[in-house]
């Protein structure tokens, strides 16, 4: 019996890691500094997942705000993206790294080169990111 619950115990375990490893491997590997230089070369777009009460609190200079909450309206997807090109590569952040890898699912589908970042929106400024001026 005792042995059953070891069993058992370790294949919650490894089954819990085994997600959090998979989560893990869709962030982007392109280091801080490689979408700093992208941004500011316009060959990406940076685009906030967020939703407008917490962008509202602040956010990067060169963000653009597209929620999560807007994106999950199918029926108000292809006009929410009318403007986003699909000819660079989308950074999306959120406040910690989950949000934005589920907006990465849905611009995936509609045929967007996207790269979630793990870095949240404190991390990004940490990382020399430019805040936007308050207006």
């Amino acid at each position: 019996m005792v042995r059953l619950w070891i069993v058992l115990a370790a294949a919650v375990l490894f089954g819990s890691c085994g997600k959090c490893l998979r989560a893990e491997e869709q962030h982007t590997k392109d280091s801080p500094e490689t979408v700093k230089k992208a941004l500011a070369d316009n060959k990406a777009v940076l685009l906030d997942v967020r939703e407008a009460r917490e962008w509202g609190e602040g956010h990067l200079r060169d963000a653009r705000l597209l929620p999560l909450s807007k994106l999950r309206n199918a029926e108000e997807i292809k006009e929410l993206l009318k403007d986003l090109p699909k000819d660079k590569p989308i950074y999306c952040h959120c406040q910690a790294g989950r949000r934005c890898l589920q907006a990465a699912e849905i611009l995936k589908k509609q045929g967007y080169d996207v790269r979630p970042l793990k870095e949240g929106y404190p991390d990004l400024l940490e990382a020399g990111f430019p805040k936007a001026a308050k207006r």
